[in-house]
């Protein structure tokens, strides 16, 4: 038992530097969720909190704001969610592998799969004194512990103000911006993000910008020529 406790131990403490980039943008986003939540949608303090426990979809979680309070429309409530995160589909694909002996864990990694914690598990390696499948669960756990901290902080402090709100659901595309910027500041060569650029453009331009009906198709075409092109890229990052 000792034994195991030292192993969680090690992978948690090697984990948490990792996250805290992630920290400060969850819980400020996270915090603007529970404010949103309780101040614009009038949801009681605590169901940011809830909700971000039980179902932590990040972007999708401010989009379900305005489903539960407008009318009860479930097939158009499916489709929103399939389109805002239909990302997840590939993400799950890359780590099959990564997650395969997790066992019982596995289910949790699944659910607690954000694109933060997903950029960070499928590119980070632990020390070699480390246990993997225990470091990519506590970042996984702890991008969440953050998450539902800002959330709830948020659900209190929007229940307890009275503040315009307009314009406040655009941090999670700030967020998304910086990620895409910092990744393209670390990366050697940019052909897979301006593949990604071009591909999501093209998406946008056949399909328009109504109800995000675009992102489907951009990220199966993003997808499909990644793999077409694994290898000639594996072979120029190497380079």
């Amino acid at each position: 038992m000792s034994s195991t406790k030292a192993v969680r131990r090690a992978a948690l403490k090697a984990a948490f530097p990792h996250t805290l980039p992630i920290l400060t943008g969850y819980l400020f986003l996270g915090a603007s969720y529970g404010i949103l939540s309780s101040l614009a949608y009038r949801f009681p303090w605590y169901f940011p909190a809830l909700a971000s426990v039980c179902v932590y979809a990040g972007s999708m979680q401010f989009v379900s704001l305005e489903l539960l309070a407008g009318p009860f429309l479930p097939l158009h409530a499916l489709m929103m969610t399939l389109m805002v995160n239909a990302r997840h589909l590939f993400y799950g694909l890359t780590m099959l592998d990564k997650y395969k002996p997790l066992r019982h864990r596995k289910g949790y990694l699944i659910f607690g799969l954000t694109d933060e914690t997903f950029s960070l598990n499928v590119t980070l390696e632990p020390p070699m004194d480390v246990d993997r499948n225990w470091f990519m669960y506590y970042i996984t756990l702890l991008d969440q512990c953050y998450w539902v901290t800002g959330a709830t902080l948020g659900g209190i402090f929007g229940s307890l103000i009275h503040l315009e709100v307009k314009g406040l659901e655009f941090v999670m595309t700030a967020l998304l911006l910086v990620i895409f910027l910092e990744n393209w500041m670390k990366e050697t060569r940019h052909t897979s993000s301006l593949l990604g650029l071009g591909l999501t453009a093209l998406s946008l331009a056949l399909f328009g910008p109504a109800n995000n009906l675009f992102i489907i198709p951009a990220m199966a075409a993003i997808i499909a020529a990644l793999a077409l092109l694994r290898r000639p890229l594996e072979g120029g990052e190497a380079q």
